[in-house]
């Protein structure tokens, strides 16, 4: 097969990542998830960075009269007619995020056995919903969601923590709306897709543990103030758990996975000749040993002859434990994109593509990069130091300046990180 030209590697690459997009919006996942209209009300909450797009085509296929409140991140909200939307910060909570949990539970309040409340939740809503338990501010809450994200902890391990602090998380949210049916349509960005860990999960029962939530914070390290560290401590503080007879009827539907993405984007692969592997949809662990890792993998496939050219395809959330005291314009996609391409060494025929599905990469309005196989020889004629950048995690700083950053917008959809490695034989 032809030797593509850097162009066509490139176009390839960013057709797979946009096919994944693509078959996670709203548009095409939702309507054939949606419930049977209730005798009374309909009730909408929801809140990520997707629940905007989520809430207006609910808007636009339910035969019934609906009213609700969503909440997203700044700059992801999309016009509905019925349903209110709004803004929050993302991925530190604010005091609108506050407001908005507050009035989502007034909404809720109320409601009888012939309701329905439909839950639209996506990745980002944890940030989106901060309602602290009495007794601890915002301000605590933000120092603590600081301190996890830049601990390293898995998402799962930051839910956990987020759930047991929470007035409105970890299923407290369900009992609110207790005694109407509550139907959940959940856009997974999480490994293993647990609604549990999707918007640290409000509207589900909760078996995880105050024990468990605390262990984690001693695990890494995370100094508590007084108010929190009493919060774990208090068996008033547990989360709601399966089996509460006190919960009404609940159903969960999963609707868009990390899953579903890589398939998608393995079919564009093979429509252009491609062949293309699934490595796994829940990769975890620190962003630049997945990176050296993956690197690891393309040289392998790189060294085993095939006549075709292969894609490596995978999907997760990796970490960054921030080690610079000074941290650059970082994301833990283009931060693993770095490491693999300081790993491959500008190995020919390589090229890679790493970004998240919502098109925002850590804190960064960019969605992630490609990286080719004359990444470090470029960086190196414009004095760009590669290993600084990656010690200093400023990943964003460095593609940009190559002008490999991939840049998407808000993408209505957040199904996870998605990475593609591009292997072609010499020809």
């Amino acid at each position: 097969m032809k030797t593509p030209t850097d162009t066509q590697a490139r176009e390839w690459l960013r057709g797979m990542f946009d096919a994944a997009i693509a078959s996670a919006q709203p548009a095409v996942c939702l309507p054939p998830h949606l419930p049977t209209p209730p005798r009374g009300r309909t009730v909408v909450i929801g809140a990520g960075k997707a629940s905007a797009q989520m809430a207006q085509v609910l808007e636009a296929h339910w035969p019934a009269p609906i009213t609700g409140l969503v909440v997203t991140r700044y700059g992801h909200a999309a016009a509905c007619q019925h349903i209110g939307v709004l803004e929050a910060a993302h991925p530190v909570p604010d005091a609108a995020g506050m407001a908005a949990a507050q009035q989502m539970l007034a909404l809720v309040a109320g409601l009888t056995p012939d309701d329905l409340v439909i839950g639209l939740w996506s990745g980002g809503g944890s940030a989106l919903l901060p309602l602290p338990l009495p007794g601890i501010t915002l301000a605590e809450k933000q120092a603590l969601n600081q301190a996890l994200l830049r601990s390293g902890a898995s998402i799962g391990e930051m839910n956990c923590v987020r759930r047991h602090l929470s007035a409105i998380k970890g299923g407290r949210l369900a009992l609110a709306c207790s005694p109407a049916r509550v139907v959940n349509l959940v856009m997974s960005d999480v490994p293993g897709d647990d609604p549990l860990d999707v918007a640290s999960g409000p509207s589900v029962a909760d078996p995880t543990t105050l024990a468990q939530a605390l262990a984690i914070v001693q695990r890494y390290g995370i100094a508590l103030p007084p108010a929190v560290q009493a919060a774990l401590a208090t068996p008033a503080s547990e989360s709601i758990k399966p089996g509460d007879q006190r919960l009404g009827p609940i159903a969960t539907h999963v609707i868009a996975t990390p899953r579903h993405a890589l398939e998608a984007a393995a079919e564009v692969a093979r429509r252009a000749g491609l062949e293309p592997t699934i490595l796994g949809d829940a990769l975890e662990g620190e962003a630049r040993e997945m990176g050296t890792v993956l690197a690891g993998m393309a040289r392998y496939t790189a060294s085993t002859p095939s006549a075709r050219h292969r894609v490596l395809l995978s999907g997760g959330e990796s970490t960054v434990t921030l080690r610079s005291t000074a941290p650059g314009r970082g994301g833990r996609n283009v931060e693993c994109l770095l490491s693999l391409a300081l790993s491959l060494k500008g190995l020919p025929g390589v090229y890679a593509l790493a970004g998240d599905t919502d098109g925002i990469d850590g804190l960064e309005p960019v969605a992630g990069a490609i990286a080719t196989p004359d990444t470090l020889e470029r960086a190196a004629a414009q004095g760009l130091q590669t290993t600084e950048a990656l010690d200093t995690h400023d990943a964003h700083h460095f593609f940009g300046a190559l002008g490999d950053a991939v840049v998407t917008g808000p993408t209505g959809t957040n199904v996870n990180d998605f990475r593609a490695i591009l292997i072609t034989p010499p020809g």
